[in-house]
């Protein structure tokens, strides 16, 4: 197992047997008749329209992004489902029809997400995602629902900036920004649910926290089985070496301890918070100590700075003291350990 991140950490997670495909349904090869089956739970079909014949290379590699997650989603909802079903330990408040039913729900259409993407992909002959195999250590329902809202969050970051490659490229690709604006939609409807039980208010903010395809690729990237991705690395993205945040902070500002996979100075480091759709915050770390490879160390968390909205923060590691950024993007450009994900209620 990998170290975990503050995406792992803040859900008490424990090891699990690594999820694999195919699913029972031979997903994500779909014969005809499975494939109506997928359409009826999901409530809908892939688009009808023509696709794209060419796409230029962002967009490839932006789609292939895109998939890569659907299908760790799929694999995410489809052990979590089975959990309920056959009753693991842990799992009993998710034994609601309800709850049973609107898995199912999700389950087929993240399936629909998934042919979406590749669906382009194939028909522009560009290389279609395959699924890994993954960990998903997670031991209790709560704990699942608070894991898949955090990742949703994460997803919800970065979709908008799929829009913003596919409306930059024109061409074909113009038309894939409603259908992804129509998924960006989907899945806020699936978060106000997870945050539900939770008893979090169902939408966090008024403007939730931008990412960036790095930071989701190495989100993505902690519940995969090395090895076991016959061509994930063909999306041209490396995962950072992971950050975690050591106990979850509120919403007031408070020194928060870390803990990152591999060597950090106080005196060449920046650790910078991304939250809704403000400026990056940089604020020095201090106190760090590295053993066995790893690297502790403390930074403030000034909630109350006017910077920091309720929901997602985004936490990164960068080279060099008292770095400033203007975004996101700069963030993600210069970032060396990370994303610390830190859920303020």
């Amino acid at each position: 197992m990998r170290s975990p991140s503050l995406l792992l950490a803040a859900a008490g997670l424990a090891a699990a047997a690594p999820f694999s495909y195919p699913l029972p349904n031979g997903f994500p090869s779909l014969n005809a008749t499975a494939l109506q089956q997928v359409y009826k739970l999901a409530g809908g079909t892939l688009p009808n329209g023509a696709l794209p014949s060419s796409l230029k290379p962002s967009g490839v590699q932006t789609l292939q992004l895109i998939a890569a997650n659907e299908l760790f989603e799929v694999a995410y909802f489809t052990e979590l489902l089975q959990n309920i079903t056959t009753k693991v330990e842990g799992y009993e408040e998710g034994r609601d029809r309800y709850i049973i039913d609107t898995l199912k729900a999700v389950i087929a259409q993240e399936e629909v997400h998934v042919l979406s993407a590749n669906g382009v992909l194939a028909n522009a002959k560009q290389t279609t995602i395959q699924p890994c195999k993954y960990d998903f250590p997670v031991t209790t329902f709560r704990s699942a629902i608070a894991l898949v809202q955090t990742f949703t969050d994460v997803v919800l970051g970065v979709l908008p900036l799929a829009q913003s490659v596919f409306a930059a490229d024109g061409g074909d690709e113009a038309a894939l920004v409603p259908i992804v604006g129509s998924i960006i939609d989907q899945e806020g409807e699936q978060n106000g649910y997870y945050r539900s039980p939770q008893r979090k208010v169902a939408s966090a903010a008024p403007l939730l926290t931008g990412g960036a395809p790095q930071f989701a690729y190495s989100a993505i990237s902690q519940f995969i089985v090395p090895g076991s991705c016959p061509n994930i690395q063909a999306i041209g993205l490396n995962a950072f070496p992971a950050l975690s945040v050591q106990c979850k902070p509120k919403a007031n500002d408070s020194m928060v301890t870390f803990s990152a996979d591999g060597v950090v100075g106080a005196g060449n480091a920046t650790l910078v918070y991304i939250s809704g759709q403000n400026l990056p915050v940089s604020v020095p770390i201090s106190n760090a100590t590295t053993a066995g490879g790893k690297t502790t160390f403390s930074a403030l968390f000034p909630f109350s700075s006017g910077a920091f909205n309720r929901g997602l923060t985004i936490g990164a590691v960068v080279g060099e003291a008292g770095q400033k950024f203007n975004n996101t993007a700069e963030v993600a450009a210069a970032t060396l350990f990370g994303p610390a994900l830190i859920e303020v209620d």
